[in-house]
């Protein structure tokens, strides 16, 4: 029996869901993007059986050349599939705005025309990763409306999110447990016989607020563990320290097995110029908006915004690094030229959402007289002088600033960099260079967490 499949939102979930899904047999599967100056460009490049996603992400080129190669797999921005599909995600995306509450247009109008043309007895999956109670709040209301049936009734609900990392989308779909929320437990049954297509691991049945909870209290927990180790790294750099060193050592206690609730792993994170894609720097918000808006006791969750805050303010604390490093080889910053390597907030990834580069790149253009920014993946970048040649980006430049841990940077002959550089001043981000090393090249060192 075919199973017809829409996955709405070509992204960096719906491409490899699609692509994952249609190499199930029995499935055929529609994605749908919407023709947007940005993003429609995806509908033929899929089409034609490429990879609108770049960097390092293994097996999804082969993956998609094979499933559209064989007819499984086809895009489209015609609305008009929702009436035949059997099962339809929705994978869009749900930012927050500069107040940071949600902005659910996309996910709004996607779950009207959804309504409006899905037959009785679909189902319907949210995958965007949103504010505890939407689900339930916003997107049943609006499919309930434009359908004419009821949700868990007349068809099936499910929210079930992605665990997806940038470099590793087709394993973590596949092999990290999924958690499926259904509005009722019929709904999360069946929603956990369709992950069974693709997921090799354990799937687990819950509601939709637990699943919705459970999304972005992963991501706020990592958020905040990420601002310890921010922290620790400021306090370092004040005593004189190396937070990599003491991290190393605060990662070094053992697990013992044998009683692990006494002796549990410590995971101290790495410290960084900043929190960048497209989850931790709005998830931590969307987790408190589902308590603002539908919780009936006012709750401030400080810890977890204090570590947002915290992590926002990295590329402030590079630039105060780089001034500081400018300062002691007798460089105004007004009068400097800048490199900042690296503009993808991920290394080996040409994934630039919400990276830290760019709040970075605005303060240096507005405090200093030139500013160039090399990235390797990165193609292009909306008011950012770009460039993908690492030897022009450099040259003549007073101060190089790593903020992503490409590959292309890692174990950089330092003499060479020297010799096309004005003025021998680093600023290290993501622990790429050694204090030694660079001083031993003859350069003014700064880097996050490591005492000048």
């Amino acid at each position: 029996m075919l199973t017809r499949l829409v996955v709405v939102g070509m992204g960096y979930v719906g491409i490899p869901s699609a692509a994952l899904f249609a190499d199930v047999p029995g499935f055929s599967v529609t994605g749908v993007q919407r023709r947007t100056r940005r993003s429609g460009w995806k509908i033929e490049c899929l089409n034609q059986g490429g990879c609108p996603i770049g960097g390092d992400e293994p097996g999804l080129a082969e993956l998609i050349e094979r499933v559209v190669g064989r007819g499984a797999l086809q895009v489209t921005d015609d609305p008009s599939v929702y009436g035949d599909a059997d099962v339809i995600l929705i994978d869009v995306q749900t930012p927050v705005d500069e107040d940071h509450v949600p902005r659910y247009e996309s996910l709004r109008e996607v779950s009207e025309e959804v309504g409006r043309r899905m037959k009785p007895g679909t189902m319907v999956g949210v995958e965007s990763t949103v504010a505890p109670g939407t689900t339930q709040r916003v997107v049943k209301p609006i499919l309930e409306e434009a359908s004419g049936m009821l949700a868990g009734a007349d068809f099936n609900l499910v929210y079930s999110y992605e665990r997806v990392t940038v470099g590793r989308l087709l394993y973590n779909l596949v092999h990290m447990p999924r958690v499926v929320g259904g509005l009722t437990p019929g709904c999360a049954r069946r929603g956990a016989e369709l992950y069974g297509n693709m997921v090799r691991a354990e799937i687990v049945e819950t509601d939709c607020l637990t699943a919705e909870i459970a999304k972005v209290a992963e991501n706020a927990y990592r958020d905040v563990n990420i601002a310890f180790a921010n922290e620790v790294a400021l306090i370092c750099e004040s005593l004189g320290a190396d937070v990599h060193q003491v991290r190393r050592l605060v990662n070094s206690l053992p697990f013992d097995p044998r009683d692990p609730s006494k002796n549990p792993y410590r995971l101290m994170m790495a410290p960084g110029a900043g929190v960048g894609g497209h989850c931790l720097p709005k998830d931590p918000w969307l987790l408190k908006y589902g308590a603002d808006a539908y919780g009936k006791d006012k709750v401030v969750p400080w810890l977890i915004m204090s570590s947002r805050l915290v992590n926002d303010r990295m590329p402030t604390h590079m630039l105060s690094l780089i001034e500081d490093g400018l300062g002691e080889a007798g460089v105004r910053l007004g009068d400097a030229r800048v490199a900042v390597l690296g503009y993808a907030f991920l290394e080996n990834s040409d994934d630039a959402r919400s990276t830290p580069a760019h709040p970075l790149y605005v303060e240096l253009t507005r405090a200093c007289g030139d500013v160039v920014v090399h990235d390797p993946h990165v193609a292009e970048a909306e008011g950012v002088n770009l460039v993908s040649d690492l030897a022009e980006a450099v040259e003549g430049r007073d101060c190089v600033a790593v903020v992503t841990r490409h590959r292309e940077y890692m174990g950089l002959d330092l003499g060479w960099l020297r010799g096309l550089m004005r003025t021998p001043v680093i600023v290290d981000g993501r622990n790429v260079f050694s204090l030694a090393d660079a001083r031993g090249a003859g350069f003014i060192f700064r880097g996050v967490g490591v005492g000048a």
